[in-house]
């Protein structure tokens, strides 16, 4: 005896939308916004595998030339004829500011031709939205991929510097942490940028009047209370400053701990601005 058609209905299982298990729900296959970042992250992680080899030479190598050449090459001088800055030996100052640099440079170069080419030439991204992946997905993503190696350079900079007696305080620990969220201050602001860009042309001009320009002028090799007011209060709006200023308090051991506060904060905001213009670049290019 078949039971009839009400009693079949209120004994189908329902899905926690209400749809009967034998429809298709939009609402219960759609996954919300950024839950599936980590398939994004997973991706550039393979990708990285296949070339973490040259990378991990020129993170070990780069902190060698830089203090080598400055740290100890001009801080000799330096050193001699006024007793380092401010009475601290130069390769003790120049590490850390060149720590955070490193980190915005990190940054940057893994935020600028990789986005493009997932955007235009390889076109990573586009296969990325023809699954379940979203805008918000490929940014996490591509972000946290971006932080990795944002970690790996660093740390390998504090190490080196440090077996060379350029970061003298054990707080250097934390210093290396403020540097990592420097570069992460940098990375999604670059990444919404480069996603609108057409070509690499404007590359050229965001290293030559952005990258470089901060990495000169922001505190890295010298203070910015040397430099004219103008170029002082350019500096203090840039978050190169701000990391370097901490950095340095932290790796001297002599760290003002509101003001690293403070300076951390700023950095923070950075983060969050860049990744909803992020999000809304990645929008209005790759979702028709």
């Amino acid at each position: 005896m078949t039971a009839p058609p009400d009693r079949l209905a209120a004994d189908r299982p329902q899905l926690k939308t209400g749809v009967p298990t034998g429809q298709v729900s939009v609402l219960a296959r759609t996954p919300r916004p950024g839950a599936l970042a980590g398939r994004a992250f997973g991706y550039w992680l393979t990708v990285y595998r296949r070339v973490w080899l040259g990378s991990a030479i020129s993170s070990f190598l780069a902190p060698l030339l830089y203090l080598g050449a400055m740290g100890f090459g001009l801080g000799s001088l330096v050193n001699r004829s006024g007793g380092g800055i401010d009475g601290v030996p130069y390769a003790q100052f120049v590490a850390p500011g060149v720590l955070a640099a490193t980190a915005m440079q990190t940054a940057a170069g893994e935020s600028t031709y990789m986005v493009m080419g997932a955007v235009k030439w390889q076109r990573q991204y586009h296969a990325m939205l023809a699954g379940p992946l979203g805008p918000v997905d490929l940014v996490l993503g591509h972000a946290a991929y971006i932080l990795v190696r944002i970690v790996l350079t660093c740390a390998a900079f504090t190490l080196v510097a440090a077996l060379l007696g350029a970061i003298p305080s054990p707080l250097g620990v934390v210093g290396l942490l403020v540097a990592i969220l420097c570069g992460a201050a940098h990375g999604p602001v670059i990444m919404a940028f480069s996603a609108r860009q057409e070509n690499d042309g404007n590359f050229n001009l965001l290293f030559r009047f952005g990258i470089i320009p901060m990495f000169l002028f922001a505190g890295t090799f010298f203070p910015v209370d040397r430099l004219p007011g103008w170029v002082q209060a350019l500096a203090w709006v840039t978050p190169l400053w701000h990391g370097t200023t901490s950095v340095r308090q932290l790796t001297l051991g002599a760290p003002d701990w509101p003001a690293i506060a403070g300076h951390c904060a700023y950095l923070l905001v950075w983060v969050a601005v860049g990744l909803v213009l992020a999000v809304r670049s990645y929008r209005a290019r790759l979702v028709t």
